[in-house]
């Protein structure tokens, strides 16, 4: 089998977790609070910052000239979806740009993109292209779960759209290329490292799913200082 044959098989499970999970079913339904996916908006917006990054980062390593700008070009796709898809939203349920100011990366969010730029600068163009590719697969895959049921008045059709269209599902089909072309000249042991790259983010795909649902965040020790291991208090 290829590289993202095997990848999916191994991660089959957990891809499928990720579609039925409540964020992505209330998605579907157009049941999902705006409130929800403002906040939503407001990670993916961080999120996709450190994605770039690490595409750009990745981009220096790749082997060759096409290769370096497939990858820089989709960190520039990276920024425009940004701009353009979360602009739309942040404008439609009234995030200035001083409450995303104010919103820092929630825990999934912040160890998702450090775990992507710390592999793309310290591990070989394959891992990190290995790691970046479960942004890619995960978002086409849900985009497409949900266009097939969701309704044409859906309140997040803009967003269904984006990922389920033509463009997003061509940038995905390089991904996987590049992934399968960097697996086979890899070492037995380089290739393992690349399919442990992509388990862990695709498990990071599901946290800030997760995250997102509950609207996850950071403590405020300012009002409650939390309790630290053995405090008698």
């Amino acid at each position: 089998m290829s590289f993202i044959e095997t990848v999916l098989q191994e991660n089959a499970r957990l891809c499928a977790d990720i579609r039925a999970m409540p964020f992505n079913r209330a998605l579907a339904d157009g049941s999902l609070p705006q409130a929800v996916f403002q906040h939503y908006i407001i990670q993916d917006a961080h999120y996709l910052e450190g994605f770039a990054r690490a595409l750009a980062r990745a981009a220096a390593g790749a082997p060759d000239a096409e290769s370096v700008a497939q990858l820089a070009g989709s960190g520039a796709g990276a920024i425009a979806v940004e701009r353009q898809l979360h602009g739309h939203y942040m404008a439609l349920f009234g995030v200035d740009a001083q409450t995303f100011a104010a919103t820092p990366p929630s825990p999934a969010c912040e160890h998702y993109a450090s775990f992507l730029l710390a592999t793309a600068a310290t591990r070989g163009v394959g891992e990190a292209v290995a790691a970046l590719l479960p942004c890619f697969w995960v978002y086409r895959d849900v985009g497409n779960a949900i266009q097939a049921t969701a309704s044409a008045d859906n309140p997040y059709r803009a967003w269904i759209d984006t990922y389920a269209g033509e463009d997003f599902d061509a940038a995905v089909t390089r991904m996987c290329a590049l992934a399968d072309r960097l697996a086979e000249a890899a070492s037995p042991p380089e290739q393992a490292r690349m399919r442990a790259a992509f388990a862990k983010s695709t498990l990071l795909e599901w946290m800030f799913w997760d995250s997102a649902w509950r609207l996850g965040a950071w403590p405020d020790t300012a009002a409650t200082p939390p309790q630290m291991k053995g405090d008698p208090s």
